[in-house]
């Protein structure tokens, strides 16, 4: 459900450790929960951003980013009409892919329509009615959305299981062989509502 609420980091930390041995064992070596969303973006701007760091590290990620934005001298993010009337070509030429391209001028032109919803409008939907919403947009999966609610929207029950880093770290805090399906992690995940985004946060920061 959607919520203007600040999560309650401590609560939920507490909540997962104790669960088991291993995840007492992780919060401990890692500390309390420092997930700072940025809460004053707009959706437009944070998908524009997450789509720019899809399957890139994140210093080639913000490389590219930089060199989009230093397009538009005069302000600092464009706005999604500056977006639409960027050419193609220079868009490429700031090392984007002719895909990601494509996905940006999407989300501007749903932005512009109203399928991207301002940030009030966000706030008023549940998680699933975002999610099933933006996927309507070409280039734009689960994972995108899910990475908006967590790191925008700051809600606190999203496990993000398709995430290779977090399916990789609960490898790594429970010492499996494979890694866990998504459907896996979604059945194991019951156990850590409703504060799965703290879960995903801890599991991104286990030990290698």
């Amino acid at each position: 459900m959607p919520s203007s609420a600040t999560p309650d980091y401590r609560a939920a930390s507490a909540h997962l450790a104790a669960l088991d041995a291993d995840w007492a064992r992780l919060i401990e070596q890692v500390g309390p929960c420092t997930l700072q969303p940025r809460a004053a973006r707009e959706p437009y701007e944070a998908l524009v951003r997450a789509v720019a760091y899809q399957q890139l590290h994140a210093r080639a990620a913000e490389s590219i980013l930089a060199r989009m934005l230093a397009l538009y001298p005069d302000s600092d993010f464009p706005t999604p009409a500056q977006l639409l009337a960027t050419e193609f070509d220079a868009l490429r030429g700031s090392g984007l892919s002719a895909r990601k391209v494509e996905t940006l001028q999407g989300i501007a032109a749903g932005a512009l329509s109203g399928l991207v919803p301002d940030r009030e409008e966000a706030m008023a939907l549940d998680d699933e009615a975002l999610i099933e919403r933006l996927v309507s947009l070409r280039g734009i999966g689960r994972w995108t959305v899910e990475m908006l609610l967590i790191f925008t929207l700051e809600r606190p029950d999203v496990l993000p299981v398709d995430d290779f880093g977090v399916r990789s770290g609960y490898r790594r805090l429970k010492g499996l062989d494979q890694l866990p399906t998504p459907r896996e992690l979604a059945r194991i995940g019951q156990a850590y509502r409703p504060w799965r985004t703290v879960a995903a946060w801890y599991l991104w920061r286990v030990p290698t």
